[in-house]
């Protein structure tokens, strides 16, 4: 399964970034820590070019906290600091203003040099759909300003917003780039929410689903489903889960399209517990091969 989903909206969005960029002081770009390189946009890079940046691992409380501070010391190996947040209830919020002012730190001391009376950070927060950018500008501005929605492509506009007296974020729409050069990725962003339901052929989105589990977290699919390993014949293994699940009917035919939504929903609820998709060893390895 190839999944892409490159919204009309979303090129304008790229357009208007570019456009945007002289603006601002710093790119606040938000990632998925539970798929810190996957989340990424590798056509951010070339839009922001060498604007001071900061790396912010929304959703920590989703992922593998020993996986988060691998990334997080990864970013900061490569230059760009990286702080880990949880936007929905607001933990670790004051290190995304505390970092900011430490990377502007040069830049503000120039402009008091010059008699410059030091003004609110400008920042551009930037990154793909339904990674909480929302939720995050709420929380730092607490108020409900931005639209929120547990589904990908809600902000559809760009809109200044006062954060306190120390920032002014001007948020953007989620950009998702046209295509994927990996096909795993778009199966991480898909089971992760970042891509719509609608576009996925749910059944092969359970599969993925299953088999990585498998690989990383056997524990997990004992604890949830019963499982030792994922059979070979992988019917087999839905059969398993649709009758746990109870997705069988009298007549004894499974549902298999309620069995693969069921998979799917269990790990965005976390009921298979806190999950990283991109493993830091393994993922850079494969980069620099």
């Amino acid at each position: 399964m190839t999944i892409q989903w490159f919204p009309g909206h979303m090129a304008k969005a790229r357009r208007e970034v570019t456009e945007k960029l002289k603006l601002v002081d710093i790119i606040f770009e938000l990632v998925d820590a539970r798929l810190p390189l996957s989340s990424r946009n590798p056509m951010i890079d070339q839009v922001i070019q060498q604007k001071p940046r900061l790396i912010i691992l929304n959703k920590m409380d989703m992922a593998d906290d020993a996986e988060t501070k691998k990334w997080i010391h990864y970013f900061e190996e490569q230059g760009t600091r990286a702080v880990a947040i949880n936007s929905l209830e607001g933990k670790g919020l004051q290190l995304v203003t505390k970092a900011s002012k430490e990377i502007l730190a040069e830049k503000w001391d120039r402009m008091i040099a010059k008699g410059i009376k030091p003004r609110a950070i400008r920042a551009m927060i930037v990154g793909i759909p339904n990674v909480g950018k929302s939720t995050l500008i709420n929380r730092l501005a607490k108020k409900s300003l931005a639209k929120t929605g547990n589904m990908p492509g809600v902000t559809k506009a760009q809109q200044w917003i006062k954060v306190g007296k120390e920032i002014e974020l001007l948020d953007t729409p989620g950009i998702l780039w046209p295509k994927f050069e990996d096909p795993e990725t778009g199966f991480k962003l898909a089971v992760t929410g970042a891509i719509k339901d609608s576009v996925i052929q749910m059944q092969e989105l359970a599969i993925y689903a299953l088999k990585f589990l498998e690989q990383r977290y056997p524990e997990r699919l004992k604890e949830r489903y019963g499982i030792d390993h994922i059979d070979e014949e992988i019917v087999h293994t839905f059969d398993h889960i649709a009758k746990k699940r109870r997705f069988v009917s009298h007549e004894g035919e499974v549902d298999y399209e309620m069995t693969a939504e069921a998979i799917v929903r269990d790990i965005r609820n976390q009921y298979l517990g806190r999950v990283t998709f991109d493993y830091k060893d393994e993922m850079i390895v494969e980069e620099e091969a």
